[in-house]
């Protein structure tokens, strides 16, 4: 399922909507995490606060049409993407919000499937892929050390 143009637009449109509600909101409480809940059924993703209000909703017709199986997978995918543009472009950097806050995808029942983005000045948010296979070459670094 490939995400089009328009519907990438859209979710950007939805993200910096619910970051400037948030921002205006003028709450006295730290937001640690902006839920976003994509709904295969209603072809729509929700973003909520850490009190479980809306703060945005969008349609995306092409997640009617996905394969359960591949559903988060594929979404965990699209939606790192479109923060991570949204980064690039300086928007979240912009965002008058008390750091460090996070993306998280949660499925129905608001279970965290994935942190997608860990927005912070002075904090990196490794992944998996940057991780994998770190132990065997810091054995290996480790082994050539004391065999010198």
């Amino acid at each position: 399922m490939e995400l089009g143009i328009q519907s990438q637009t859209h979710i950007q449109n939805a993200l910096k909507t619910a970051l400037e509600k948030l921002a205006a909101s003028g709450q006295a409480t730290v937001i640690t995490d902006i839920y976003l809940q994509p709904c295969m059924g209603d072809a729509e993703l929700a973003i909520f606060d850490d009190d479980d209000h809306e703060l945005a909703r969008v349609a995306v017709n092409e997640w009617a049409g996905c394969v359960p199986e591949s559903f988060y997978p594929e979404v965990t995918q699209q939606l790192s993407d479109v923060l991570g543009r949204l980064e690039q472009e300086g928007a979240l950097a912009a965002v008058t919000l008390m750091k460090p806050y996070s993306f998280v995808l949660v499925d129905d029942e608001r279970e965290t499937i994935a942190d997608l983005l860990l927005v912070d000045d002075d904090t990196m948010l490794l992944s998996d892929g940057l991780l994998k296979g770190l132990d065997e070459e810091l054995d290996a670094f480790l082994k050539q050390l004391l065999e010198e």
